[in-house]
């Protein structure tokens, strides 16, 4: 029964008799329903009473059911068990909540998101040796949901997750990584470019030891083996493999100091982000200091290829640098922990251990169907013609939506059950529907990668590719799209540990140079957490990535959960087949889109509006003004008068034939006065049974001149329908050719108008 929660939402209360004896509370049947239906039908209370009161009708007496309890999680429960005690420590560890966690606290009430979800089965599954999947933590987010599916055995989805060991069991020959092979592959297609480099720089104010920052990259490189790996593929080798370079090497580190100044700075470091790797022969990690002011001003500038890095790299990337500064500076080396596993030991766990044994095939068959029969290409209209390669050439809009449209996103995706990625990924498939691009839509998506504790510290490509299909047929209300994204999302990410190019090839789609196979529209969410940079002797800064005019994609949605600025980031576009105007155009409708939805997600889709208000003005009524008062003149009227103004311009052009202005109406004139003078009265009907050309257009004025109605008869008729409409339609006189005269009935008066 509808009812009103304890903030005052509407929400849901059950209430249930049980057979005498039984021995069931409201959390058994609420768990119970949480497994088998949808999270919005689910209510937040269930309550067992000893019978249902019921109006002497026999109808049900909602006024008489006892108010129902809900759970007051401030008062949660304390774990009671070792499996429930344990959970607890993950879930706040996990999430990092400074306070104890309690039976009856959710997960994603607690800031949970999908790759915090990948990571606390991972750890779950770790210390309880369940087989918990992301799912699973979606399906039964408080602790005590979890640790009940963990006891009943379920979540048997998930495969054991990697161990590693430093070096250990390691090949000579490593191959490269799923998404390192797919990056080297499209290299080997492209040719040299930069569409993959991740330019990175850093403003360090204050005094900077140029030798001991050159030690400390030097320190970085040993530490990360894949900074210092290039790829190798000698004659008659199948496959690339990965060759680690001595981090003592000269080749192994490329550092340079070189002046710049303030208002040539930004120019320099799109310079330095234009570097072409070779990376069969150096590492993909080119530093540069750029000096400013000597002494006192600075720009690092760090350019790496996206094959040995993403984005969950950078924080570990300047914490290591930071560390190894300050060791160098006083004059120590850094005292580092020991990496738990190179980057080379997760390559070689995914593409032999993983893949040989098999667990990878049913991801690759839920991919095939999941893909089967996708669209070639999304239905958005292009600007330009799609040329036949790509040529990766970009440019971005900024992304700044404020904190409010961030605060409905989330509190969306709470009363949803879901995250707020999925409430974006749902606007966007909204958004794309809208403009044309058709209902079936596939989004491409990164996910981290890194859900085994061991991968966290790592600098390394981790990150894979999953495609989410979604249906937008049928008109669906933007709640039951997201319900639809839940599901597509959940699922994907169940099946993410199949590499991207492995995907590709189990898929096995229409391959083109011009467009980015599977997708063409990328969609990201970062938590918006700047990374802090705080070098001994400078004062505290923040990395940021240089703009670089690249796109990957023909839309890439790089979008941010600011802390400070609520919804941010910048949308990308390829600058080849799209206007700048266009671009603009598509961020407005995406934030008009969300607006939309957040106020009314019940509405269908069809309501949705991609226009805002000042775009909506434009075009209904700026644009549309064509409003000018009408002439009380009649067509022929009008035609002479432009006949009197331009009597030698062309009038008709069929084939050969040329008609000016003066001969249409001169020959116009003569017809309707022969009109008139063999009877034609104004308001009769005169057939045309002409083919097209110009004697068809002089005989359609003339009839007007004459002041008649005219019935365009086709000479593709048979002669019973011309002989049906000539009676139907009252007509006495016809003009026509003596190419048809015999095919007419003999009491209709003929004029012919041969040359």
């Amino acid at each position: 029964t509808p009812t009103t929660g304890p903030t005052g939402e509407p929400c849901l209360a059950a209430y249930l008799t049980t057979p005498p004896g039984t021995d069931l509370d409201g959390s058994d049947v609420k768990r119970w329903l949480r497994e088998r239906m949808p999270d919005h039908m689910v209510p937040a209370a269930v309550m067992v009473v000893d019978r249902l009161p019921f109006t002497p009708n026999g109808k049900l007496d909602h006024r008489a059911l006892p108010a129902p309890r809900f759970a007051v999680k401030e008062q949660g429960r304390p774990p009671r068990t070792p499996e429930e005690t344990a959970l607890c420590e993950l879930f706040g560890e996990v999430l990092n909540t400074g306070r104890p966690v309690t039976l009856d606290d959710d997960f994603f009430d607690l800031g949970g998101h999908s790759l915090l979800a990948a990571r606390l089965t991972h750890r779950a599954n770790h210390t309880l040796g369940s087989r918990l999947t992301i799912r699973d933590v979606f399906q039964a987010p408080t602790v005590a949901d979890l640790t009940a599916r963990i006891t009943a055995g379920q979540g048997a989805g998930a495969r054991p997750g990697p161990v590693f060991t430093a070096g250990s069991g390691r090949p000579a020959r490593v191959p490269l990584s799923g998404a390192q092979r797919r990056l080297w592959l499209q290299a080997s297609v492209d040719g040299p470019g930069t569409a993959y480099n991740v330019p990175l720089c850093v403003r360090l104010e204050g005094a900077v030891d140029q030798e001991a920052l050159r030690a400390a990259v030097r320190d970085v490189v040993r530490r990360h083996e894949v900074l210092r790996t290039v790829i190798a593929q000698e004659e008659g080798d199948a496959e690339p493999w990965q060759r680690v370079l001595d981090a003592d090497e000269p080749d192994a580190l490329a550092f340079e100091v070189t002046a710049s100044s303030e208002e040539r700075i930004e120019e320099d470091l799109r310079a330095a982000a234009a570097h072409v790797f070779e990376l069969t022969r150096r590492p993909p990690l080119r530093v540069t200091l750029f000096e400013l002011a000597a002494g006192e001003r600075y720009v690092l500038s760090l350019v790496l290829h996206h094959i040995a890095t993403d984005g969950q790299s950078v924080r570990p990337l300047f914490d290591d640098l930071t560390e190894a500064y300050r060791a160098r500076r006083a004059g120590g080396v850094p005292a580092w922990r020991p990496l738990p596993a190179q980057y080379a030991d997760w390559a070689h766990w995914q593409r032999h251990t993983l893949a040989e044994s098999g667990a990878l095939e049913d991801d690759l068959a839920y991919w095939k169907e999941a893909l089967a029969g996708l669209p070639e290409e999304l239905g958005l209209q292009l600007d330009r013609p799609r040329p036949a390669r790509a040529g990766h050439l970009g440019g971005a809009v900024p992304v700044e939506f404020g904190r409010d449209l961030m605060d409905g996103v989330r509190e969306l995706a709470r009363r949803e059950r879901c995250t707020p990625f999925m409430v974006l990924h749902a606007a966007l498939v909204a958004t794309l529907t809208r403009l044309g691009a058709g209902t079936d839509l596939p989004v491409g998506s990164p996910v981290a990668g890194r859900s085994a504790e061991e991968l966290r510290g790592l600098v390394g490509f981790f990150v894979n590719t999953l495609v989410l299909r979604v249906d937008a047929s049928g008109d669906p209300s933007f709640r039951e799209l997201l319900g639809r994204v839940r599901g597509t999302d959940l699922d994907a990410f169940a099946h993410q540990d199949a590499p991207f190019d492995r995907v590709l090839e189990a898929v096995n789609p229409v391959r083109s140079l011009a467009r980015h196979p599977l997708f063409q529209v990328c969609l990201a969410l970062e938590d918006g957490t700047d990374c802090a940079v705080e070098l001994p002797g400078t004062a505290r800064t923040y990395a940021r990535v240089v703009d670089t005019p690249t796109a990957k994609y023909d839309w890439e949605f790089l979008l941010r959960d600011d802390p400070a600025a609520g919804l941010a980031g910048a949308v990308l576009y390829s600058a080849e087949i799209y206007e700048p105007a266009t671009a603009r155009r598509m961020v407005r409708a995406f934030r008009t889109v969300l607006e939309h939805v957040l106020a009314d997600p019940d509405g269908a889709l069809s309501t949705v509006d991609v226009c805002d208000a000042e775009e909506r003005v434009r075009v209904v009524e700026r644009w549309n003004d064509t409003a000018a008062p009408p002439e009380q003149r009649s067509v022929h009227a009008v035609f002479a008068a432009q006949a009197a103004r331009t009597p030698d311009a062309t009038a008709i052009i069929h084939g050969d034939h040329h008609l000016t202005y003066h001969h249409l109406d001169t020959h116009a004139n003569q017809l309707a006065h022969h009109l008139t003078a063999t009877g034609t009265r104004r308001g009769d009907v005169i057939g045309v049974l002409l083919e097209r050309g110009t004697h068809l257009a002089t005989a359609l004025l003339a009839t007007l001149k004459a002041g008649a109605a005219y019935a365009v008869l086709d000479p593709d008729f048979p002669d019973e329908r011309l002989t049906t409409t000539t009676t139907d339609a009252h007509i006495t006189t016809v003009i026509t050719t003596t190419q048809h005269h015999h095919r007419l009935p003999h009491h209709l008066t003929t004029h012919t108008l041969d040359t």
